[in-house]
């Protein structure tokens, strides 16, 4: 039996952080239809089960166009069931705009409830402010199946009175869980839980910021219904990756300096056009060196379908060079730096005033 364990779709989610109109509006159709190709996959794999762990939806007031095209996937797949656990972000616009649930659309509510595949039991609750301190001890599971548990949640060591997203491990530890699936974390990590399970969480299917970089998809358990044991796998499904660069500029002078650091640094991990790639630039500068970060946005804006350029740069101040210069730059210099200011905003302050004397546009 194959089921697919997916999390953090965030569909109809806004992309205007980063993106131009147009592109907000392409990305959040491509999220959208990288869901619809995970159906797909699922169609043509014989996966018995989709399990959402929580934020399928990003915002409470979900398109019509979104709500439409979920209800759709799953009514047109009555072979696939879909096992839908609410998350942070969800809420109950898209199950109330629905005329009647779909038969193939199993939820979770917060008590705990299990859906039975034979053997197999894949039982879930959704974490809130009144049941995050008893959930754990009404859990009771059979020794003898295979126990999904699916939660929404940071994981922590403890239970937190004051935060019911906190999921509490010591307290899931050594109850006959073979997989606990998880939601809320946006990166795929999976690891031991006791001696007996595994949790993970697969990660969102789409990056959506610089946050969440590298690949992106949704896990497979491929399970033996006779041994109950099970093969875990990822399942890369993204459209577009995003990557961030650092860049090491130390001791460039000029903005054409710092462009070929980044062009050697991107020739060197060679990512794919479609990506989306934040380059930071780091290491020590001289105070009087010109870093203009829109111009080398603009300088590799056809390298990819999205790029931007921050600079995390130290600025260095060597005194000794202003201290006979008579110029109004080096009296500037010289008050600057028997000013009271710390010493990181002498600096800040000494690269502005450099550059508005030498008539150059202040971005820093």
């Amino acid at each position: 039996m194959k089921i697919i364990h997916c999390a953090d779709l965030h569909l109809d989610s806004k992309m205007t952080a980063n993106l131009s109109k147009e592109q907000a509006k392409e990305r959040k159709n491509e999220i959208l239809r990288t869901f619809t190709r995970m159906v797909e996959y699922a169609k043509k794999n014989n996966v018995k089960a989709i399990l959402i762990a929580g934020d399928l939806f990003d915002t409470r007031n979900v398109s019509a166009m979104v709500r439409n095209t979920v209800r759709d996937v799953i009514t047109q797949n009555p072979e696939i069931d879909f096992l839908y656990l609410k998350g942070n972000h969800d809420n109950d616009n898209f199950l109330s705009k629905l005329e009647e649930i779909p038969e193939n659309l199993y939820l979770f509510g917060d008590s705990w409830t299990t859906y039975a595949y034979g053997n197999v039991r894949i039982t879930g609750l959704e974490l809130n402010a009144e049941n995050s301190l008893t959930a754990y001890n009404s859990l009771v599971l059979d020794h003898d199946t295979f126990n999904i548990v699916t939660m929404h949640g940071q994981l922590s060591g403890y239970r937190n009175k004051d935060k019911a997203e906190i999921i509490s491990l010591d307290d899931l530890r050594n109850k006959n869980i073979d997989y606990l699936a998880l939601g809320h974390i946006h990166g795929f990590h999976m690891d031991k839980m006791d001696s007996r399970g595994i949790y993970c969480y697969p990660g969102c299917l789409e990056g959506r910021g610089f946050d969440e970089c590298e690949q992106k998809g949704f896990v497979v358990l491929d399970i033996n219904m006779e041994t109950l044991k099970a093969n875990v796998n990822f399942v890369q499904m993204g459209y577009r990756t995003l990557y961030t660069l650092l860049v090491d500029v130390t001791g460039v002078a000029t903005t054409q300096e710092a462009a070929m650091c980044i062009d050697k640094a991107l020739q060197e991990n060679q990512y794919a056009s479609s990506s989306l790639v934040k380059v930071v630039l780091y290491g020590e500068v001289n105070v009087e060196c010109e870093l203009d970060t829109s111009f080398l946005e603009e300088q590799f804006a056809d390298y990819f379908y999205y790029i931007k350029v921050t600079d995390e740069t130290k600025l260095l101040v060597n005194y000794k060079e202003y201290e006979g210069d008579v110029s109004l730059k080096g009296e500037f210099v010289r008050l600057v730096s028997e000013s009271d200011l710390p010493e990181e905003e002498k600096s800040l302050v000494i690269r502005a005033g450099i550059l508005a004397l030498q008539g150059e546009e202040i971005n820093v």
